[in-house]
């Protein structure tokens, strides 16, 4: 996959400047959720309609080397605009540290999206409120492990 496309930085500023500090610092800084302490990771996708390489921080979630990737949104009604890039296009880089690495995503259902779920609210647990704000299925997808 070529993730050395035109980069489409997000439309807001802190989700901007976080990648920028955590890219620009090989992992060093701005690794956790603004003033949290609460690590993250960045996913790098390609754009489904703009076709520009686009990077989110999200929250680390990680077993045996496969992380869940949760579409919240915090709880809105509506999908992130990530999402539709993962489900039309399942390649993505991953970064939690110095480098990133191409892997590939899956949306998780029934028994094993709940495990994971569960996981996830174990480790962060807003996505608690975030399940209770939404009539929607929060998605979650599992990367393919590093290993």
């Amino acid at each position: 996959m070529d993730f050395d496309g035109e980069y489409g930085a997000s439309t807001w500023d802190w989700v901007a400047e976080q990648v920028e500090a955590y890219e620009g610092s090989n992992g060093a800084k701005a690794a956790t959720l603004r003033d949290t302490g609460m690590p993250i990771i960045i996913i790098t996708t390609i754009g489904h309609k703009s076709g520009l390489v686009r990077k989110v921080p999200l929250m680390r979630v990680e077993r045996d080397g496969e992380y869940a990737i949760i579409a919240s949104k915090g709880g809105a009604p509506e999908q992130p605009g990530w999402y539709h890039n993962l489900i039309a296009n399942p390649n993505i880089l991953l970064q939690d540290g110095p480098e990133p690495y191409e892997t590939v995503v899956r949306l998780v259902t029934g028994a094993e999206r709940e495990d994971w779920w569960e996981l996830s609210e174990s480790i962060f647990p807003p996505y608690k409120d975030y399940k209770q704000k939404t009539d929607r299925e929060i998605p979650v997808f599992i990367s393919e492990s590093r290993n």
